[in-house]
């Protein structure tokens, strides 16, 4: 399994956990940023996670800084980190899996996978190497 297929299958693994904003514990909830540091961890990466955001904010260079080590790339590969521009001045990252994007949903108040093509912009992708 390559290190871009572990960070989908944990990402994958959290689907149903319940949405918390600045959530890092599935059991007590997640946001996006917790998704993706938790999808990130089982992949073998150990960079920082960001804290202290709110909800509508930041920048794309903002969170390549904050997840430093993994690499641009196209978003289309499982693993994949994606950064979408959901709204104006509202940034929001998941995770690319074979069928579609794992991500915290606001709306939904849990951790969802959505299948197909991606309803928002794309603004960013990163993968960690050999994925």
């Amino acid at each position: 399994m390559t290190r871009g297929e572990r960070v989908a299958a944990a990402a994958m693994g959290v689907v149903g956990a319940p949405f918390r904003l600045h959530g890092r514990d599935p059991a007590s909830g997640l946001d996006c940023v917790g998704v993706v540091a938790l999808a990130l961890r089982a992949g073998g990466h150990e960079g920082p996670v960001p804290g202290g955001y709110a909800l509508r904010c930041g920048s794309a260079t903002a969170y390549r800084k904050c997840w430093g080590g993994l690499a641009a790339a196209d978003g289309a590969l499982p693993g994949d980190v994606l950064l979408c521009r959901v709204g104006p001045g509202q940034l929001h990252l998941g995770v690319r899996t074979a069928l579609g994007l794992v991500h915290a949903d606001a709306g939904l108040r849990r951790v969802v996978e959505r299948p197909g093509a991606l309803p928002w912009p794309l603004v960013a992708a990163w993968r960690l190497g050999d994925s």
